[in-house]
C-alpha cells in the first residue's frame, strides 16, 4: 500500500510539469508517465516508479505524432531527393546523421526527409522519426 501511494505521489508531481507543454504533447507524455511509473514500480518498488515516470514521459512526449498541419504541409511540399539508407526506418528510432532534413517553417518542432521514398517526419534535435507517410 505505501509502494502504491509512493508512486502515485510520484506520477502526480512528474504529471503536472508534463501537462505544462502544449496540447499536441499531452496525451504521449501523460501514457508515457503512467506506463513507465506501472512498469518501474513492478520492476523497482518506489524508486523504480519514479524514475520509470520521468523516462516514460520524456519518451511519450517524443514519439507523439505531429499535428495534422504539419502532416499536410509535408504531403503538400514537392519532394526533395530520396536518400536511400540501408537501415528500417521506423518511428521512436533516430534517423542517419547522413539524412539531411528540411525544416517545417511553421512548426520548428519537426523537420522532414524522403528516405526510401518515404517521407519521414522527424523530431529534428534527436532525429527521432515520428511519423511515416507512405
Amino acid at each position: 500500500m505505501k509502494k502504491l501511494i509512493i508512486a502515485t505521489a510520484v506520477v502526480s508531481l512528474v504529471a503536472g510539469s508534463a501537462f505544462a507543454e502544449d496540447a499536441n504533447q499531452k496525451a504521449g507524455t501523460a501514457a508515457g508517465i503512467v506506463g513507465g511509473a506501472t512498469a518501474g514500480a513492478v520492476v523497482g518498488g518506489p524508486i523504480g516508479a519514479g524514475v520509470g515516470a520521468v523516462v516514460g514521459g520524456a519518451l511519450g512526449g517524443a514519439l507523439t505524432p505531429p499535428p495534422p498541419e504539419v502532416i499536410t504541409y509535408v504531403e503538400q511540399q514537392p519532394a526533395p531527393p530520396s536518400v536511400v539508407v540501408q537501415e528500417q526506418v521506423v518511428i521512436g528510432k533516430p534517423i542517419p546523421q547522413a539524412v539531411v532534413l528540411t525544416p517545417v517553417p511553421d512548426n520548428p518542432r519537426y523537420a522532414y526527409a524522403v528516405i526510401n521514398e518515404h517521407r519521414v517526419i522527424v523530431e529534428p534535435q534527436s532525429r527521432t522519426v515520428v511519423q511515416v507517410i507512405n
